[in-house]
């Protein structure tokens, strides 16, 4: 009698393979999530510190943050992760947002005059913080 060899994977084999894959993606799936949200936060304290500086320097020109009503300076609107905003506290003092959207969006960073940088609201898991920009 002659004995042929079986070419392939055995089911066991195969079910091995595919639990090691699985618990390969459970942890990599998470951790690239969170390594592509630290990527984008970047865009929102970038903006904060260049508007801060637009508004330094327009304080220079006019001894005021204030234009009329609004801040010296339009935030700007082409930022992809983040909307930033701007809010007087009379002529001498500004409180500037970068409120997150897309993948950030329970970010939220603040700057102001006095260049007190916030982290007043992050996602679960993140830490918050009254006094710096949280970005790890």
């Amino acid at each position: 009698m002659q004995v042929r060899s079986a070419a392939g994977f055995t089911l066991i084999e195969l079910l091995v393979a595919m639990s090691v894959v699985a618990i390969l993606a459970t942890i990599a799936i998470p951790s690239y999530t969170r390594y592509v949200q630290r990527g984008d936060l970047v865009e929102g304290t970038q903006a904060l510190s260049q508007y801060r500086v637009q508004m330094e320097q327009y304080y220079q020109d006019n001894a005021s943050y204030a234009n009329g009503a609004a801040c010296g300076v339009v935030p700007p609107v082409t930022l992809v992760n983040f909307t930033l905003t701007c809010a007087l506290n009379g002529n001498q003092a500004y409180l500037a947002t970068a409120t997150g959207r897309n993948a950030v969006n329970l970010f939220v960073y603040t700057i102001d005059q006095t260049n007190a940088q916030a982290t007043p609201n992050a996602p679960a898991g993140w830490s918050t913080s009254a006094t710096s920009w949280v970005i790890r």
